[in-house]
């Protein structure tokens, strides 16, 4: 292996950890948010990080198929964040 390979594979392994951490502080925040709005960001959070764990995931076994993953999902997200705070603040999500 090449010294480029190995860094590439230690700024995965790092990046893999901070966003996995990052997750988990997401979880913390939508257990104890004080609040709703808090809940709703933290749920929108979570997607952005599960969308970057893909990539990663994408990146690091070389495949494709992942970064189309992540565009269905990335408009799945957006779609129900606005959803679900439109529930919360409107009652109803049709009009």
């Amino acid at each position: 292996m090449t010294a480029a390979t190995d860094f590439m594979n230690l700024a995965l392994i790092i990046t893999f950890i901070v966003v996995a951490l990052a997750q988990v502080m997401s979880m913390v925040r939508l257990v104890i948010g004080p609040s709703t709005g808090d809940r709703i960001l933290a749920l929108d959070t979570m997607v952005v990080n599960a969308i970057g764990l893909i990539v990663l995931l994408g990146i690091a076994q070389g495949s494709r198929i992942y970064f189309e993953v992540t565009l269905i999902i990335a408009m799945l997200g957006f779609v129900s964040t606005v959803a679900y705070a439109r529930f919360i603040l409107r009652g109803d999500i049709i009009e």
